[in-house]
């Protein structure tokens, strides 16, 4: 198994290394612009330096929670034909009928159901649930403890977050913000930050 290289050493990337470790990697890493260590492990540059790595002889995840953030440099290493990873931990129930997205993250206790189809480069946060025959495209973040009903579609960049509940046969644009504990119950077509029980665009 190859040296796995996890891009960004704040809160997200401990528990993305945790996961990493769990998954077979020992040998872990991390590229950060502010720190040095993080849990025992070496941070051996900043981002910046993805340029110096070879495509061959590393895995790449990328912990950074910002969407937009997380796509950018997704599409760097892509780009350098580099092998991105996607992480699973061993609590999580993923139906083999699921499709899940290189450089996807998904956190303990977690569910997602059969016919769902995860994207590229999502969290899918600790405890959260996605029911049958959802689609969560790109760079989206479902937060701890959402829970997001059955046949729904999830738009890229789109940030669901904590303890939201989003109710069955729902579309959501691309780039939407829903606050902790927001409540859908409609189909969202703009863009923008979205609160409450129901939601209401702010």
């Amino acid at each position: 198994m190859n040296e796995l290289i996890v891009i960004g050493a704040g809160g997200h990337g401990k528990v993305v290394a945790d996961i990493a470790y769990n998954n077979g990697y020992t040998n872990i890493s991390f590229l950060d612009d502010y720190k040095k260590e993080i849990n025992g492990y070496k941070v051996i540059g900043k981002i910046k330096d993805i340029e110096n790595f070879d495509s061959k002889g590393y895995d790449f995840i990328i912990a950074i929670g910002n969407n937009a953030v997380r796509e950018k440099i997704q599409n760097q290493l892509k780009d350098k034909g580099c092998n991105l990873v996607t992480l699973i931990h061993e609590s999580a129930f993923v139906s083999k009928y699921t499709e899940v997205g290189k450089g996807t993250v998904i956190m303990p206790n977690s569910v997602i159901n059969a016919g769902s189809k995860i994207g590229e480069g999502c969290i899918i946060n600790t405890g959260c649930t996605i029911d049958h025959d959802c689609t969560i495209q790109n760079y989206v973040h479902i937060s701890p403890g959402a829970h997001v009903a059955g046949t729904v579609e999830i738009g890229k960049r789109t940030w669901v977050g904590i303890g939201s509940s989003i109710i069955n046969n729902i579309k959501i644009c691309e780039d939407c913000i829903f606050g902790a504990g927001s409540v859908v119950i409609k189909d969202i077509f703009n863009s923008g930050t979205y609160v409450g029980m129901p939601v209401r665009k702010i």
